[in-house]
């Protein structure tokens, strides 16, 4: 029997949407083992004259919960 567990989390990015969600990966990895799957709740950006300035995706991190024998 597993158990997975999910985390949300908001990742930014000056580049694209799909750089936020990288981003948000590639930190969620720095602590968290045995990551299976990323979901992207929703995505949003800043905007100054007229431009994006700042990608945001707000996305849910899914991993599996080592169980101890």
């Amino acid at each position: 029997m597993s158990v997975v567990k999910v985390v949300e989390l908001i990742g930014i990015s000056a580049v694209s949407w799909e750089d936020a969600v990288k981003c948000a990966l590639a930190e969620a990895a720095k602590t968290i083992k045995n990551i299976r799957s990323v979901y992207v709740k929703a995505c949003n950006a800043n905007v100054e004259n007229n431009v994006i300035v700042e990608y945001k995706a707000i996305v849910k991190v899914c991993f599996v919960v080592e169980q101890e024998l």
